[in-house]
C-alpha cells in the first residue's frame, strides 16, 4: 500500500488534468445517442406533422424521429415497422407526446434491413431512428397517410437495467460492395 501512495504522490498535477481531460472526453463519445456521421446530416427538429404536412418538402432528406415498435410487415430480406410517433429531444432520446391531443401523436413506417439487425429490437421499449423520407408509398403498405421511411441507423433503448437506456443497441444500414455504384477506369489505347 505504501508503494502505492508513493506513486499517486509523484503523480503531477499536469497528469492529472490529463487523465481528468480523457475521462470527460470519453464520456462525451460514449454517451452521444446518435453518431454524428448521421446528426450532421440530419434535418434539425423535424417533426412528424412537418413530415404529414409537407410530404414533398421532406422527401429524400434525412430526419431524425423516435418511436415504439407497434407492427411489423416482413418483405423479402427486409422488414418494414411500424412505430408509434415518440418526439425525440435535444439529446434525440424518444419521449411521450405530452397529450393525447398532441399533434405530435401518430404513426410512420420504417423499412429496415434485417442483416444486422439485433434479435431484441422487438423488445426495445423506444427507438431513435435515422430515416431517409421515401420518395413514394410503397405497394405492401397500407394506402394511409402515415409517413413512409428508410432506416439509415436505428438505436433501441434497453430500460431494464432500471436506468435511462444502460444498455443501448443499435443497428446501421450497410450497403454491400457489389451494389456499389462505380465509374469503371478507363484506359486509353496504348496505355497500361
Amino acid at each position: 500500500m505504501g508503494d502505492f501512495l508513493t506513486t499517486l504522490k509523484r503523480f503531477s498535477n499536469r497528469n492529472w488534468v490529463f487523465v481528468l481531460a480523457l475521462l470527460i472526453m470519453g464520456g462525451i463519445t460514449a454517451c452521444s445517442t446518435i453518431p454524428s456521421q448521421y446528426t450532421n446530416q440530419a434535418e434539425r427538429g423535424v417533426t412528424l406533422s412537418a413530415i404529414r404536412d409537407r410530404p414533398d418538402w421532406y422527401k429524400g432528406k434525412v430526419v431524425i424521429m423516435g418511436g415504439v415498435l407497434v407492427e411489423e410487415k416482413p418483405v423479402g430480406d427486409q422488414i418494414w415497422l411500424r412505430l408509434r410517433n415518440r418526439p425525440v429531444d435535444a439529446d434525440y432520446v424518444p419521449h411521450e407526446p405530452t397529450s393525447p391531443d398532441d399533434p405530435e401523436t401518430g404513426y410512420y413506417w420504417v423499412l429496415v434491413s434485417r442483416q444486422g439487425l439485433p434479435r431484441a429490437y422487438k423488445n426495445w421499449p423506444r427507438m431513435t431512428i435515422v430515416d431517409r423520407v421515401s420518395a413514394q408509398r410503397p405497394a405492401e403498405l397500407p394506402s394511409n397517410a402515415e409517413p413512409a421511411m428508410q432506416a439509415l441507423y436505428i438505436r433501441g433503448w434497453d430500460d431494464s437495467w432500471g436506468g435511462y437506456g444502460l444498455r443501448p443497441t443499435s443497428w446501421e444500414a450497410t450497403q454491400d460492395a457489389n451494389y456499389l455504384v462505380s465509374t469503371p477506369l478507363r484506359v486509353k489505347p496504348g496505355q497500361q
